[in-house]
């Protein structure tokens, strides 16, 4: 016998990325490139060494 219920997950990849996607593209909406370059290096995880 299996156990059919379903454990509701305490975080959502997809959505959290969906939101993550959905946000960034209200940011850069009309946007040039040298603009969205900037974006992205402003924004981008430093290594910490």
């Amino acid at each position: 016998m299996t156990n059919n219920k379903i454990k509701e997950k305490e975080f959502d990849t997809v959505k959290f990325f969906r939101k993550v996607k959905e946000q960034i593209a209200k940011e850069t909406t009309g946007m040039t490139f040298a603009e969205l370059k900037d974006y992205i290096n402003q924004r981008k995880l430093k290594l910490v060494r």
